[in-house]
C-alpha cells in the first residue's frame, strides 16, 4: 500500500495537520521538525499531499484552460496562435497561474469529456467557431471563460476580446476592388466540415459553419457587392486545413482555370502564403492575407494586422481578473490593413 500522510504523521509523532504545513505552510513550523518530517515522508516514500485534494479544499487549482478546435499541435505550428499563447502565457505569469491546452478533437463526446476533465479554474476559448456545445460544456461546470470570436448570440454577460472581422475584411476587399479585380477567389480553411479541397458550391455565406471564417468571407464579399459583384460571381475555395500546404493545394487548379482569378483574398496568412507558392512563376495574381505574422512580411503580403499577443494578454486577464463593469469585459481591439507587394493593379 501507498503511503499516506497519516502514516508519515503517527511515524514523526505529530499531527496530520502538522504533517501538511510541512509542504503547503513551511513558515507554520521550525525548520528543524520540517525537515525531520520531509526527510521521514522521502524513506517512506510519501510523496506529498494530493495536489487535485488540495486544490478543491482550497477552491481553485491555480491553472486556466486554453481551448482549441483543433489538434494539440496546431499551438505550436500555428504562427498566430503560438502569438496568442506567448501573451496568455505573459498573464498568466503574472497571477501565478499555469496553463493546461485543452484541443477538441472531431469526436464530440471525445471533447466533451476533456472540458469535463480538464482541472482548471476558467477557460480561454481559442476561435471556438460553431461549437457552442463546448461553450454549453463549460456553462455545466460552473466555471467562467472568455472566447476570443464574439458569437453573434452572445449575451451582455459574456465576456469575450476579440475583433470585428467583418469590417476588416472588407477594408482589404475594398482595396482589392480599387485596383479593379472583378474576378476573385476567397480562400478559408474548413468553410464547410469535411469539404475537399478546392472550389465549393455555396448558395449564401451564412451556410458557413465557423463564425470567424463566416465573417472574414461576409466581409470580402461584402466589399465586392460595393462594386457590383453578388455572391455567386465569387469564387470560393476550401482548404482542408489552416496550414500553407493545404492552401497552396486548394488554389492550384487555378492556374489551370479559364478564365483565371486575377486575385485570391485569404481568411489566413499561412493559407495567403500557400497560395503565393501555389500562383508563382504563372501569370500574376494579387493575393491577401489576414493576421500578419512575422513570414508576412518577407513574402510583401498585403494583409489585416491584428494584435495577436494582446488578444492573448486580455483574454487571459479578464478570466483572471474580471472587471466589475460588464461592459468593460467585451472587448474589440483595432487591426489595421497592411498593403504591400502581393496587390497590384489587374494586368500589371
Amino acid at each position: 500500500m501507498k503511503p499516506t500522510l497519516q502514516a508519515v504523521a503517527e511515524a514523526v509523532g505529530v499531527s496530520r495537520s502538522t504533517v501538511s504545513n510541512a509542504y503547503c505552510r513551511p513558515d507554520q513550523l521550525s525548520a528543524a521538525l520540517r525537515e525531520r518530517i520531509l526527510s521521514t515522508a522521502r524513506e517512506m516514500g510519501y510523496p506529498g499531499p494530493n495536489p487535485t485534494a488540495r486544490s478543491l479544499r482550497r477552491g481553485y487549482v491555480g491553472a486556466i484552460g486554453v481551448l482549441f478546435t483543433s489538434q494539440l499541435s496546431y499551438a505550436f505550428t500555428d504562427p498566430f496562435a503560438v502569438r496568442f499563447l506567448a501573451g496568455v502565457a505573459t498573464a498568466a505569469e503574472g497571477h501565478g497561474t499555469s496553463l493546461l491546452l485543452v484541443p477538441l478533437s472531431g469526436d464530440a463526446a471525445g471533447a466533451r469529456q476533456a472540458i469535463e476533465n480538464a482541472a482548471v479554474d476558467g477557460f480561454c476559448v481559442y476561435c471556438a467557431g460553431h461549437e457552442s456545445w463546448a461553450l454549453d460544456a463549460i456553462r455545466a461546470r460552473n466555471l467562467p471563460y472568455v472566447t476570443t470570436a464574439p458569437r453573434p448570440d452572445a449575451g451582455p454577460d459574456e465576456p469575450y476580446v476579440g475583433i470585428d472581422e467583418r469590417a476588416a475584411a472588407r477594408e482589404i476587399a475594398r482595396h482589392v476592388a480599387a485596383l479593379g479585380h472583378r474576378r476573385v477567389a476567397l480562400l478559408g480553411d474548413s468553410v464547410l466540415p469535411g469539404a475537399p479541397s478546392g472550389e465549393l458550391r455555396l448558395a449564401h455565406v451564412d451556410e458557413v459553419p465557423h463564425s470567424t471564417t463566416r465573417g472574414r468571407l461576409a466581409g470580402f464579399a461584402d466589399a465586392f457587392a460595393e462594386v457590383g459583384l453578388a455572391w455567386p460571381e465569387l469564387t470560393v475555395l476550401n482548404s482542408t486545413g489552416n496550414d500553407r500546404a493545404s492552401g497552396a493545394a486548394a488554389v492550384a487548379p487555378l492556374r489551370a482555370a479559364d478564365p483565371s482569378p486575377t486575385a485570391v483574398l485569404a481568411c489566413s496568412d499561412v493559407l495567403a502564403l500557400g497560395a503565393l507558392d501555389a500562383l508563382a512563376g504563372g501569370p500574376p495574381v494579387s493575393v491577401t492575407g489576414f493576421d500578419d505574422v512575422a513570414e508576412a512580411a518577407a513574402a510583401g503580403l498585403t494583409t489585416v494586422r491584428q494584435p495577436a499577443e494582446e488578444k492573448g494578454r486580455l483574454a487571459a486577464r479578464l478570466l483572471l481578473d474580471p472587471p466589475a463593469d460588464p461592459a468593460a469585459r467585451q472587448v474589440l481591439l483595432p487591426t489595421a490593413l497592411v498593403v504591400r507587394s502581393s496587390t497590384r493593379p489587374v494586368g500589371s
